[in-house]
């Protein structure tokens, strides 16, 4: 498998050249480096006919893996099928250890899709909260000592880890970064809301991020993201 020619097609920028706002594609993007297999990245301008992929993908959506002239097209099959190809000894697992760390944080997007979107201004405060709730629930995950944590340092009360399974990236990590750090950067533009200080366990894991290079380097710049937004929020 370390031979096999992968291909990653994501969506492009609003300039055609770089990364474009897409959580899906960044996430798939995070493995890949993550993996440490080579790999040739493609961005594709969603604005123009897609004649790159109609030979192998005709009418699917980005993001595709192109695997030895094969090509893959639903997210969480390409997730599956890259850890298991890719294992090691030649390649790192990224597994979480625990399984509520794929939990973790899992309804924070909805509950932000609910309220961004939002067309009547008298639900925005009930929105916000249910928001808010399902961050401190990620919040209260990101604080708690893991099993590990609790094996090395007994009286442990909170944690310190960097990530949602410890202090290295893994697949959970990858599902939800892209798409927390949306979170923050819409709520921040559009409501002046980003996430709150308080919430110092998510507010400590969006900063561990950004010292990744995995993260740092698959993010789209933020008028990516406030462009894709813009049309879709109603002004207040």
């Amino acid at each position: 498998m370390a031979e096999a020619k992968l291909q990653l097609f994501v969506k492009a920028s609003e300039d055609g050249e770089s990364v474009g706002h897409c959580p899906s594609c960044q996430r798939l993007f995070m493995v890949l480096l993550l993996k440490g297999a080579p790999f040739t990245l493609t961005t594709v301008d969603t604005r123009r006919a897609l004649d790159v992929l109609k030979d192998f993908a005709p009418g699917s959506q980005l993001p595709i893996l192109l695997c030895d002239g094969h090509a893959e097209t639903d997210t969480l099959q390409i997730e599956e099928f890259l850890e298991e190809t890719l294992q090691p000894p030649d390649f790192p697992s990224l597994a979480p250890r625990y399984p509520e760390s794929r939990a973790a944080g899992n309804d924070v997007f909805h509950k932000f899709s609910a309220f961004i979107k939002n067309p009547v201004p008298a639900q925005d405060e009930a929105l916000y909260r249910q928001l808010l709730r399902a961050l401190a629930r990620l919040d209260g995950y990101l604080r708690a000592p893991l099993e590990h944590e609790l094996a090395r340092e007994a009286g442990l009360r909170e944690s310190r880890r960097r990530f949602l399974d410890g202090d290295s990236l893994t697949l959970a990590d990858c599902a939800l970064l892209p798409k927390l750090h949306i979170v923050d950067t819409v709520c921040a533009q559009f409501r002046a809301a980003p996430i709150p200080a308080e919430l110092g366990a998510v507010r400590r894991y969006l900063d561990s991020a950004q010292q990744e290079k995995e993260f740092k380097y698959t993010c789209p710049h933020r008028g990516e993201i406030l462009a894709a937004y813009r049309p879709i929020v109603r002004p207040r």
